[in-house]
Formats: C-alpha cells, sequence, structure tokens
C-alpha cells in the first residue's frame, strides 16, 4: 500500500502533466489558427476595394506615382485599388484619416518625403508615427529639379543666385504647402545659396507648377517626375537638378554642383504606409506586389525617363529608411532654422 505522501505526490505529478498537455494543446491551436489566419490573408486579400489615400491635390509627383501604382495593382490582383485625393494642411489631414482608419488593409497612405518634414511645421501632430502608421514599401526616389517659368530672364542658376543677392526679397519660390518636400527644398537652397526668397505655399506641388508655368511665380524646386514633362513642353526651363550626375533625360540640364551649388543635395522618396495594426501577412503582400510590379522592365524604362528609380526594400527596410529620414529633416529643420508651431 502507497504510503498517503507519496499518493498525493503522484496526482500532484499526473494533474501537472495533465495541465502541460492541455496548455500545449490550445498553444498549437493557437499557433495553428495564427498560421491559417496569415495563410488567408495572404490568398484572400485584397478581397474588396483598397484606399489609397494621397494627402496632396492632384498633378503633384506623389499623386502620379499613386496612381501608376494603383492601376498595376487593379490589374494584378483583380480588385480596385481606388486613388483619393484628400490634401490640406501640409498632408496632415489625409495623414490622419489613413491613421485613423481600421487596419484591415482597406486603406493606405501614398506619401513622400514631406511625411519626414512636419514635425518642423507643427509641434502636435495629430498622429503619431511610431504607434499610428507603419511604412509597407517605397515606391520610387527622384532627384529635385530647380525651374523657372519659360520667359524668366534667368537662363541659369547663377543668374538667379546673383539678383536675389543684389535684391533680397525680391524674388519668390513656389510650394506645395508649409513643411512639404518643395517648401524645405527652397529653404535648404536659400540656406546654402545664402540669399533671401518669399515662400508662397499651394496645396499641392501640382498647383504651384500650374502658376510657375504661368509665369506667376518666381521658382518652383519640385521632384523630376513633376519638372521634366513641362520642361520638355517648353512650359518651363530647368536650371539645375540634384544628383551625381545629369539626368538621361535632360542632359543639358547641369547638377546643382556644376552649376556652382555643389552641397544641395536634395532628393525625395514616395511610398506606401498603412494604419499601425495592418496585419503583417497584408504587409508582406503588398510590398512583394509593388516590388514585382516595379521591377517590370518597362516601368524601369518609363521611370528613368522621368529621372526616377526604384529600389527594392522589405517593409521593415522602408520603416527603417522612413526614420532616418525623419532624423535628417529634423537636423536641417534645426540648421535652417524652421520652428514649428
Amino acid at each position: 500500500m502507497k504510503h498517503p505522501a507519496i499518493h498525493r505526490l503522484v496526482s500532484a505529478n499526473a494533474k501537472a502533466k495533465a495541465t502541460a498537455k492541455a496548455m500545449a494543446i490550445v498553444a498549437t491551436t493557437a499557433l495553428l489558427a495564427i498560421s491559417a489566419g496569415t495563410a488567408n490573408a495572404q490568398t484572400t486579400w485584397p478581397d474588396k476595394p483598397v484606399r489609397f489615400v494621397v494627402p496632396y491635390a492632384p498633378g503633384g509627383t506623389t499623386d502620379y506615382a499613386a496612381r501608376q501604382l494603383a492601376q498595376k495593382l487593379s490589374v494584378a490582383t483583380g480588385s480596385p485599388f481606388v486613388v483619393e485625393n484628400k490634401s490640406g494642411a501640409s498632408g496632415t489631414i489625409g495623414t490622419l484619416d489613413v491613421a485613423r482608419s481600421a487596419p484591415d488593409g482597406s486603406t493606405f497612405l501614398v506619401t513622400d518625403t514631406t511625411y519626414s518634414m512636419l514635425p518642423l511645421l507643427f509641434a502636435k501632430l495629430p498622429w503619431n508615427h511610431q504607434t499610428d502608421l507603419v511604412h509597407v514599401s517605397n515606391i520610387i526616389e527622384a532627384p529635385v529639379i530647380a525651374i523657372v517659368p519659360e520667359k524668366s530672364p534667368f537662363k541659369t542658376l547663377g543668374d538667379l543666385i546673383a539678383y536675389a543677392k543684389a535684391n533680397p526679397g525680391k524674388l519668390n519660390f513656389g510650394s506645395g504647402g508649409p513643411a512639404s518636400s518643395t517648401h524645405l527644398a527652397g529653404e535648404v537652397f536659400k540656406d546654402d545659396a545664402k540669399i533671401s526668397l518669399t515662400h508662397v505655399p499651394y496645396r499641392g506641388a501640382g498647383a504651384a507648377l500650374t502658376d510657375v508655368m504661368a509665369g506667376q511665380i518666381d521658382l518652383l524646386i519640385t521632384a523630376a517626375p513633376t519638372a521634366i514633362p513641362p520642361v520638355k513642353g517648353a512650359r518651363v526651363r530647368a536650371l539645375a537638378v540634384t544628383g551625381d550626375k545629369r539626368l538621361a533625360a535632360l542632359p543639358d540640364v547641369p547638377t546643382f554642383a556644376e552649376a556652382g551649388l555643389p552641397e544641395y543635395k536634395v532628393v525625395n522618396w514616395f511610398g506606401v504606409a498603412a494604419p499601425k495594426g495592418t496585419p503583417p501577412a497584408i504587409i508582406e503582400k503588398l510590398n512583394r506586389l509593388t516590388a514585382e510590379i516595379m521591377a517590370d522592365p518597362a516601368l524601369q524604362s518609363t521611370l528613368q525617363e522621368q529621372g526616377a528609380a526604384y529600389k527594392k526594400m522589405t517593409a521593415q527596410e522602408t520603416e527603417a529608411y522612413v526614420n532616418r529620414e525623419n532624423a535628417q529633416w529634423a537636423a536641417v529643420g534645426k540648421r535652417v532654422n524652421i520652428k514649428p508651431d
């Protein structure tokens, strides 16, 4: 006959083993459920229309990139990807709309370098980069081009800088809004060239482009895909482009270094972000589909014609890239003395 103490010990061990086995079954079931959910998201998404929110007015490079990608994703998946322009407040209105949207893969933000510049304007943004949004994929990177009206008296960048130094504040430059990429491109140009220019903000780079073509503003520094068509159409004149070499699309336009401003090295990026909490499987699938689309030789050729390029990144690499951009532009804001309100 077993001693009572031994009996209790054996019974306790048996119960412990049973509990451990039950917990293992529960854990395994949970893992299988997660795996099934992940596989389901990978195979079924998108199963309804997807919104691509552009936080600017139509006409700029961000809008162009969004429409090109949305059209090709619609074809690739058989589900509609619809571009929705929600401009205002330097992109914060559209960005907030995405940050507050359900993280179910139905809404994404197509954004650009301005995303990293907004903290320079707003002391408190209505969303938090770390907790409300996650970046999914980059689309393109592009140099910027300084353009003036076709009838402008300035034939070179040196001409414009010399006039601005002799006439402080008499020239202006347009932008897609305060703290937009075009705004900061102009502010950095002012600082590097040691000149004074008056800032004229618009509700998007497309609107600023319209006015520089009409001769209403003196200068716009904008992404190459926005600038190249009107330059080739002789509606504006290009004075300089960022980068280590001239663009194949505009071989007669000097780099900023060739034009006498080697320290000016602004480059724009354009990418896709999602509400935080969007299933990783959906994020990875969109990242993969974007990479497949952007790798198309015909699209690569088109990008080259527009002075843009695609660099493949994982979702994690894209997020790290944006974090670096946030830090770099915060430093630029201090250098050019932009203070948030």
